[in-house]
């Protein structure tokens, strides 16, 4: 973990491109309060008045703006140091307010209702303004069901900032105030194990003692506090279940699905496809533990390479490396990937109390950020392709889009960063004359299929069993949570990966279960989605036009229609079946390669 102080400063975010200072926030929040003591004196008036109501819709947006800056402002610097009192402070302040915005708003929504639909339509066609938000507002009718009365959704509005805290407790504990173990290793060397450190262990080590105690530490650091994290999950659980009901849904899963119009059968083909496709898993796990020499095989050593191929990559190396790689997309894709990787738009190194993991947000009068916990492992390089993805995204959607279209959904967000993978992955194969790092760069795409695609689908059964018990009136405890994912590591692995008592505990540290519900199961549509596209563009470099039409368009329509324009039907099963028959492609020249380094 490297001294924040001491790492230079172009490899660190330049939020002066939000706000130079915390006077610049408050002259913000001033002008943020001041926008909105103006939204009152609409109310009863919009569903008057075309005029009224395109004037209310022009301030809201001008107020979403400034709240997209105030709020993200202090959430970033939160992300660098959770210990942070002041940005803590300020972050709070800000969770008011808007709670407050919002109680006072409430109103809106239903009294938009009350404009009969044919209407809307009429004064759409009238103004160019409405004419942007066309799909919004026909969005806003679709799901009219689950917008309530006004003193419904006023009362409603009163719980948002406490709708939040389990998440922010849940960050709380596992960054601020998680307690790493430190362990000694082989080489007499000793580390706190925290998560990015975990990451590379697993990733270099080739010693699975070495690996088992890495494990070990972290995991215990997780289980010392299950009650806890048990607990924490089991009230955003009942926080879900409480707003479907609130709000007319059949279910937490419906809810995740009918906002976006994703029919359920795509979510249940996934799982279902995913659970009857387990063969080629298995065969995987088994080629690997014979060519590793392993007695008994361990969720732990899925990330080490099967040859000993440790090799550094040096970040700026690899930002090079992942800009070549995008050659295919245009020149235009590559001059923007040239902007998104100057300075001050990545924080690239793990420091002390900086969030784990890695993600692109974006502020669309600004640009994009990226948060990395770079480690020099080839893992690494294919997590900065994988952001750069979201970032050239949310770069060409800014760019074509206004702001009232131009947010993606996510079940679209996670076909460009798998795209991009797909494309440094087969940059490095070119360009590589060295047989290990071949088999390494295979077994890099092998276990994208395996973590993007295999164990988010996993992930997503458990997310849905353990709504379903809430649904159905049934406790959770943190065995009750521990036995749904051994269940489900049983349904997936067979006996072919030996379940450790501390892998259970293993729904602690899936931070998207506690910050984004219903998420994970997108990176398997959206990995499927982009296998599709990538062999598009493969077989016809036209195709591409598609492509980019499909990062261009933001939230301008339903993701399934932008998807099916693009090029791929998730309403298929095929699509998702295609999966494990190129995981199957895969192995067979893996299996080929390391016959002939005389691995297997």
């Amino acid at each position: 973990m490297k001294d924040r102080n001491s790492i230079d400063k172009k490899y660190k975010w330049n939020l002066n491109d939000i706000y130079e200072n915390w006077d610049m926030w408050e002259s913000d929040l001033e002008k943020f309060e001041k926008l909105t003591k103006d939204v009152p004196k609409f109310k009863g008036e919009i569903k008057k008045s075309s005029e009224k109501f395109v004037e209310l819709e022009i301030l809201m947006e001008k107020v979403a703006k400034l709240l997209d800056r105030l709020y993200l402002y202090p959430y970033m610097l939160k992300d660098l140091d959770s210990t942070d009192e002041t940005t803590s402070i300020k972050m709070q302040e800000i969770e008011m307010i808007y709670s407050k915005f919002a109680t006072e708003t409430a109103w809106i929504s239903p009294e938009m209702l009350e404009i009969p639909e044919e209407t809307m339509n009429e004064w759409i066609k009238k103004y160019p303004e409405l004419q942007e938000r066309k799909f919004g507002l026909s969005e806003m009718y679709r799901l009219r069901k689950h917008v309530l009365s006004e003193d419904k959704e006023q009362l409603l509005s009163h719980f948002s900032q406490f709708m939040g805290s389990s998440s922010d407790i849940y960050a709380e504990l596992s960054i601020s105030d998680m307690k790493w173990n430190t362990v000694k290793f082989s080489t007499g060397e000793e580390v706190a194990v925290t998560n990015g450190v975990y990451s590379r262990i697993l990733a270099t080590n080739r010693n699975q003692e070495d690996r088992k105690l890495a494990f070990e530490a972290l995991y215990k650091s997780f289980e010392n506090s299950k009650n806890t994290f048990a607990a924490i999950y089991r009230a955003i659980i009942q926080r879900n279940v409480a707003s479907c009901n609130a709000r007319n849904y059949e279910s937490s899963l419906d809810r995740a699905l009918e906002n976006k119009n994703i029919p359920r059968e795509v979510y249940f083909s996934l799982v279902d496809s995913t659970q009857e496709n387990t063969a080629p898993l298995r065969r995987y796990i088994e080629l690997r533990k014979k060519a590793l020499k392993l007695k008994e095989y361990h969720y732990y050593d899925n990330s080490i390479n099967i040859v000993d191929y440790n090799k550094v990559f040096k970040y700026d190396d690899a930002k090079e490396m992942v800009l070549k790689s995008v050659e295919p997309l245009g020149e235009d894709y590559q001059q923007k990937m040239k902007r998104a990787i100057s300075e001050g738009w990545l924080d690239v190194f793990e420091t002390k109390n900086k969030r784990s993991g890695a993600y692109s947000i974006n502020i669309y009068d600004v640009h994009p950020y990226m948060l990395l916990n770079y480690q020099e492992t080839m893992d690494d390089v294919f997590t900065l392709a994988h952001e750069l993805g979201h970032t050239l995204h949310s770069m060409l959607s800014s760019e074509a889009q206004p702001y009232s279209t131009a947010d993606y959904t996510i079940f679209v967000a996670e076909v460009a960063s798998t795209f991009n993978e797909r494309l440094i992955l087969d940059y490095m194969l070119k360009n590589s004359d060295d047989s290990l790092e071949k088999i390494a760069l295979l077994e890099q795409a092998l276990g994208n299929i395996l973590g993007t695609y295999y164990i988010q689908t996993l992930f997503a059964s458990y997310e849905y069993e353990a709504h379903k018990m809430i649904e159905e009136y049934k406790a959770i405890t943190p065995d009750i949570l521990s036995d749904i994912i051994y269940n489900l590591f049983k349904k997936y692995f067979g006996d072919t990966v030996t379940i450790d008592e501390l892998q259970k505990i293993i729904w602690a540290r899936i931070p998207h279960f506690y910050n984004s519900p219903f998420y994970v199961y997108q990176y398997a549509t959206s990995f499927a989605a982009s296998a599709k596209l990538y062999e598009n563009l493969k077989a016809n470099p036209e195709s591409r036009d598609k492509y980019l039409t499909l990062l261009k368009s933001g939230g301008n329509n339903h993701p399934m229609e932008q998807l099916k324009l693009a090029g791929v039907d998730l309403s298929k099963k095929e699509s998702f079946d295609s999966v494990a028959k190129e995981f199957d492609r895969l192995l067979d020249i893996l299996e080929d390669e390391l016959k002939k380094i005389n691995l297997i």
